[in-house]
């Protein structure tokens, strides 16, 4: 009887030391968190510059009626055209230009000064826009007009919304966890309101001006991928090796399709 109930309390702490076992999580193989930014010294960092060109003729500018919503007419003192397709002597505006692949993976902080959309004249201000991960997008409605501002990003971190703005009222703020590529964002009150806004979850992007130029500069030395994204004529890659000290010259072209 003796030997059975040993055997028993035997089998018993068996069983709880096999459980323990089992229900004990294994040991940490490391966090998937992304590393700090490598620390580039000022003597040694490289610089990327270009043009985006455009060959061909561009299509004419289509003349937007703001006879919808006469509060902009009112606002409205630039020429009511539309801004898909800005081309000047050659050069292509409104072209987002970004450090696609090459830096690995690291967690840039975000820049603490917002950078503002304006809608003025009933038009958006700029038409194409970007930020850093993180970095807040303020939403200003500087008309005597009501607006509703919605942006439909896709990817999972960036959530779309869709918000009335009364004429000069509170600025609207938003952020976003998730590098993104020309986001839509349209005013439901005004259908010709439209503009585009990317997400980098690194701090080397520009957006082109009307000479279509772009600098990307304090780059650690390496080999990179460099694409450029306009909104109707699609994404073109220029692959780059910059040296330490280096300044490389690469260009986009565009032409009429």
């Amino acid at each position: 009887m003796r030997t059975s109930s040993v055997l028993f309390l035997c089998c018993i702490l068996f069983v709880l030391v096999g459980c323990s076992q089992h229900t004990t999580p294994p040991p940490s193989s490391g966090n998937n968190a992304k590393s700090a930014p490598p620390v580039v010294d000022p003597a040694q960092a490289a610089t990327i510059t270009g043009v985006v060109t455009f060959s061909g003729t561009p299509p004419a500018p289509v003349k937007i009626d703001m006879g919808l919503d006469p509060a902009c007419t009112v606002a409205s003192k630039t020429p009511n055209m539309s801004e898909q397709v800005v081309v000047n002597n050659g050069k292509l505006a409104n072209v987002y230009v970004y450090l696609k692949s090459g830096l690995g993976e690291h967690s840039y902080p975000p820049p603490s000064e917002p950078v503002t959309i304006m809608q003025r004249g009933c038009r958006y201000i700029p038409h194409v826009a970007a930020v850093l991960t993180g970095q807040t997008v303020k939403i200003v409605n500087d008309d005597p007009a009501m607006h509703n501002i919605h942006g439909a990003p896709t990817l999972p971190g960036n959530h779309e919304w869709n918000i009335s703005q009364m004429p000069k009222g509170d600025p609207i703020l938003r952020t976003f966890d998730a590098p993104e590529v020309m986001i839509p964002v349209k005013c439901n009150q005004h259908p010709w309101m439209k503009m585009y806004l990317s997400i980098a979850d690194n701090p080397f992007f520009a957006v082109t001006p009307e000479d279509g130029s772009f600098t990307l500069k304090d780059l650690p030395p390496g080999d990179y991928t460099i694409a450029a994204v306009h909104e109707k004529y699609g994404e073109k890659d220029v692959q780059v090796h910059v040296g330490p000290k280096e300044t490389k010259q690469i260009s986009f072209g565009y032409s009429a399709q």
